[in-house]
């Protein structure tokens, strides 16, 4: 947490996507209203690739960008606050990960139900079946 990684560029590209489809393909936009913007035309011999026609105007362009940036602005705000809310609960989980390398439901129930209270996890690695147990 706190930092951006190369490992996060696959996600901001997925997200910066999901967010022109919100705002071009499914009119999702408070401020644009509920309207699609660039029309998709399928070429035959593209095979199953599409091209997409520019039916509105630079003014509308940077609209789209603006709403765009900020959907994924706002999700990126959303999603770390999220995780700073819970980061006690995170770093239970990574703690436990790192000792078992695999968690089953009962084991992540466990985690989260104990909240905010430092775990250990019971058992050995190779105990499928042991369950995080909350420490004093």
């Amino acid at each position: 947490l706190g930092h951006l990684t190369t490992g996060a560029g696959n996600d901001l590209q997925r997200a910066t996507d999901l967010a022109r489809k919100m705002v071009c393909e499914w009119g999702m936009s408070d401020k644009l209203g509920p309207l699609t913007f660039g029309k998709r035309e399928e070429q035959i011999f593209l095979g199953k690739e599409f091209t997409k026609h520019k039916d509105y105007s630079e003014k509308t362009a940077e609209e789209i960008d603006e709403e765009i940036k900020k959907i994924v602005a706002e999700r990126y705000a959303y999603a770390k606050r999220l995780l700073l809310d819970n980061k006690t609960l995170l770093t239970n989980v990574a703690m436990a990960l790192l000792e078992k390398e695999t968690l089953g439901a009962a084991d992540i129930e466990a985690i989260v139900q104990n909240g905010d209270k430092a775990y250990s996890v019971s058992g050995s690695k190779d105990d499928a079946d042991a369950v995080p147990e909350a420490t004093a």
